[in-house]
């Protein structure tokens, strides 16, 4: 009697490729100063600095004298009212207490809305060797934008050796050994209007723990390597409209030659997942044989796997309707 049946999950193998993120002052302004509208004031010094916690620290209370929690790891924002207590001190109080700051293992100063440091107090962060940005964003607006920017610098991220391409708002990484035919049904899924994201190489981050983002190399980004061909700019070749610089990875095909495969399943009621940083991605095996269209299965495979998103399992219903017939005969 038809039944549903387990799931089985494919620990990815590249495992061993995970990096773990190390974010400098330096690749946090080259990465977001336009975005987050920084702009460095005094000397370059400090760059080299890490920041290690991915989110940001007011230091009111340890520019009053309290250190004790001071989360010295962060990026530290001076806002209005930071800015307005130094300027009740007195010069020498005011010196001695940002002294005090710098002398802290902090990654760098950041002055929102605009405010400037005054030339003594920039002196001092000179001197401790800490670089110091102007913004003219609110301090809180700054705040969010530069905690979600972290949040993306200190995501983890692993390579995944495959092509990753956007169907119908269905992220795609399609696997395979070498030469099984990846490049050829990327090709035909960019020719039905579908855009290429990655080719071969794929790196892949987690946000947060909950999703996962796919982009490609710079390096590599917009080009394809055709066997016989060599590297052609997808975008120059099929327009702008074919590629897309990243992806939330929806679904994991892995093409595999027909003959190596054991059982093959019919229904679909085995579901397969494939892990990738501790989240479980849905997976399809695809048998590859001479004469199958193989971008139009993966097409059909990501439209189903959008159907079971809305909560529309083919493989389920027909399973459910089969039994009930096969229930009413047997009465």
């Amino acid at each position: 009697m038809p039944e549903q049946r387990g799931t089985q999950t494919i620990t990815s193998t590249s495992d061993q490729q995970k990096s773990v993120p190390v974010v400098t002052v330096e690749s946090f302004y080259n990465s977001h100063a336009e975005k987050l509208q920084m702009k460095l004031e005094g000397p370059r010094v400090g760059f080299h600095r890490k920041i290690r916690e991915p989110t940001i620290n007011r230091p009111g209370l340890a520019l009053s004298g309290f250190y004790t929690y001071f989360a010295e790891k962060r990026v530290q924002v001076l806002g209005a009212a930071e800015h307005s207590y130094l300027k009740s001190l007195t010069p020498r109080a005011r010196v001695r207490r940002f002294q005090k700051l710098c002398e802290r293992k902090i990654p760098c100063l950041v002055m929102s809305r605009g405010f400037h440091l005054a030339p003594e107090l920039l002196a001092v962060t000179a001197e401790a060797g800490i670089a110091v940005f102007r913004t003219p964003m609110i301090t809180m607006k700054f705040i969010n934008a530069a905690t979600i920017a972290l949040e993306v610098d200190f995501s983890p991220t692993v390579t995944e050796f495959g092509s990753m391409v956007d169907i119908l708002g269905i992220g795609v990484l399609i696997r395979g050994v070498s030469g099984i035919g990846k490049s050829e049904c990327v090709l035909g899924l960019i020719e039905r209007g579908y855009s290429l994201v990655a080719d071969d190489v794929t790196r892949i981050t987690s946000l947060e723990g909950r999703e996962l983002m796919a982009t490609a190399p710079e390096l590599t980004r917009n080009h394809m390597e055709v066997r016989g061909i060599g590297i052609i700019n997808v975008a120059s070749v099929f327009g702008i409209g074919s590629i897309r610089i990243e992806k939330r990875l929806d679904l994991v095909a892995t093409l595999k030659d027909w003959q190596e495969m054991e059982t093959v399943d019919r229904i679909g009621l085995d579901r397969e997942f494939y892990e990738i940083l501790g989240l479980q991605v849905p997976h399809v095996t695809i048998p590859v044989r001479p004469g199958r269209d193989m971008a139009r299965l993966i097409e059909v495979a990501a439209m189903d796997q959008k159907l079971k998103g809305l909560g529309e399992n083919s493989a389920v219903r027909f399973n459910t309707k089969l039994l009930n017939l096969m229930e009413q005969k047997g009465t």
